[in-house]
């Protein structure tokens, strides 16, 4: 989910970033700079998310949510709160993350209608989130130690990294396939294929926009290449560095959302 991206150019180059004409070859430092740009624009942001999930015959179902994020170390440990707005039979319902970069991720999800705070194992952090083709491990992204990686090949525009789960008990794809793109370094697709050597899911950037000096993806798209189906995702009211408390990632929040951090930016 998505999805804060640095700007690897702005009008100087930046730290940590290829400089123009610079070609990489090494594939852990290209996983890390696109790890960053990926989920750690900016000290912490917000987003409004509208879902819109489709069948293979095209039936719909639309959720509407926003998202909280807080860096508590630039590519190292974060927060995120998700907290549903729309339909009527979703909202209230509130997801939270204390991601870990040592150690396995804490994630909550509190359901409304039972009162029910639910601890989602890992085990269950590569299973659909709230009915759509994005995984809970996606809000928050995946670990770069939790795979190996190889540089694959290089064009003019991406740098394409194939990946294998060290532990291939921890996710149901034997490898993917990344494109990443070589000046903004934001992933722009991501391929899977199954242990049958079948390709079966596919997540793909439709649209990235400049947003307070950083690439944003404000459209992108899984689809579920067995069965049709596919989950679009649009982000909007967007804002970076607007500096969310530590109060606002706690249990608390499960059942009392923090409102006024909720509520869409001016301007």
């Amino acid at each position: 989910m998505k999805h804060w991206l640095k700007l690897a150019l702005i009008s100087v180059i930046l730290p940590g970033f290829a400089a123009q004409g610079e070609t990489l070859t090494d594939a852990e430092e290209i996983v890390r700079r696109a790890n960053l740009a990926a989920y750690y624009g900016g000290a912490d942001g917000r987003s409004e998310v509208r879902m819109i999930i489709s069948d293979a015959q095209d039936r719909q179902q639309r959720r509407q949510f926003t998202v909280l994020r807080r860096d508590i170390e630039d590519g190292g440990d974060q927060q995120f709160l998700v907290v549903f707005s729309q339909p009527s039979d979703v909202r209230g319902t509130v997801f939270l993350v204390d991601k870990h970069i040592q150690q396995d991720d804490d994630r909550w999800l509190y359901l409304p209608g039972l009162d029910l705070v639910k601890r989602i194992s890992a085990g269950d952090k590569r299973t659909s989130f709230v009915g759509a083709h994005y995984f809970y491990e996606d809000v928050s992204g995946r670990r770069p130690t939790d795979d190996t990686h190889e540089l694959t090949d290089t064009t003019d525009q991406y740098y394409v990294l194939t990946h294998a789960p060290v532990d291939s008990s921890s996710a149901e794809f034997s490898e993917y396939v990344t494109w990443i793109d070589r000046q903004t370094f934001l992933p722009m697709k991501i391929e899977y294929t199954n242990s049958a050597g079948k390709l079966y899911r596919r997540v793909e950037v439709l649209k990235a926009e400049k947003i307070d000096g950083y690439p944003t993806v404000t459209a992108s798209r899984v689809s579920d290449l067995l069965t049709g189906g596919r989950t679009d995702m649009q982000f909007r009211y967007i804002k970076y560095d607007i500096g969310l408390p530590n109060s606002v990632f706690t249990e608390r929040s499960l059942r009392n959302p923090p409102r006024d951090w909720l509520e869409r930016p001016a301007g």
